[in-house]
């Protein structure tokens, strides 16, 4: 059986990684909830979104632990550039030991937008282009038309830079008057970040910047450095209750 492993706040890794489901089979697990090496499965595919040209805490975290004798396909995602995170991300996962057979990347709408806004019109562009975009990574899969990413530089100082701020992003978050307290933000949270009182919403220092809080709040009352945005996204193909579950057949 097929192990999918994925990394998703506002649902475009999900996406992908269910259409990889529905076309070549296997279980979706939630890489902040999967605590196994992959060694149960035959092959294992990462679904992950880039972020500051690497990719997500969980990802980097989850590379070194995971069984060095199983074929491992990566599919990336992005928003605005990659930045050369497909090659970044293939070094890592060598250093790491791992049998890396190949690495996809592809465009998904970008949701890292606290301090600007996506018009409409081009993120229902990409979003229109996505299933296509998909099949074709599946459609190399299946063939056996394997990719490994070229030589390039890559921003790993800067990736790693960033990476040791993320957690320091929580401090330019606050509720406004529209929060109800009902604790979503909470449990959407892969780091425990955010807790729930009759006090109000508190964010503490473990944040790493995935923005699930910010973009699914129902009430889009968490605001960043007081900046009254209420643009938010959640992918619109999938059942955004299934974000962070794992999804088994």
């Amino acid at each position: 059986m097929n192990g999918i492993l994925y990394f998703s706040s506002t649902g475009n890794s999900l996406y992908i990684a269910k259409r990889l489901q529905e076309r070549i089979g296997g279980e979706i697990y939630y890489i902040p909830k999967y605590q196994r090496d992959g060694s149960e499965f035959e092959k294992l595919f990462l679904v992950t979104p880039v972020y500051s040209y690497g990719m997500p805490s969980h990802v980097y975290d989850l590379l070194p632990r995971l069984n060095k004798s199983k074929e491992i396909i990566i599919i990336q995602n992005y928003g605005g550039m990659s930045g050369g995170a497909d090659y970044l991300i293939y070094l890592y996962a060598l250093k790491c030991g791992l049998n890396i057979a190949s690495v996809y990347k592809m465009q998904m709408p970008e949701n890292y937008t606290l301090t600007f806004t996506v018009p409409q019109f081009y993120l229902k562009g990409i979003l229109k282009k996505a299933d296509g975009r998909i099949d074709a990574i599946i459609d190399k899969i299946q063939n056996r038309n394997y990719e490994i990413p070229r030589k390039r530089a890559v921003k790993e100082a800067k990736y790693l830079k960033n990476k040791s701020d993320w957690h320091l992003i929580a401090r330019d978050f606050s509720t406004n008057g529209d929060c109800i307290k009902c604790g979503k933000c909470a449990a959407v949270c892969p780091t425990q970040n955010i807790s729930v009182s009759r006090d109000g919403v508190v964010f503490s220092d473990k944040c790493v910047a995935c923005l699930g809080c910010y973009h699914r709040c129902p009430q889009k009352a968490i605001i960043y450095k007081n900046k009254l945005k209420k643009d938010r996204y959640v992918n619109p193909n999938i059942d955004e209750e299934q974000i962070g579950k794992d999804i088994l057949k």
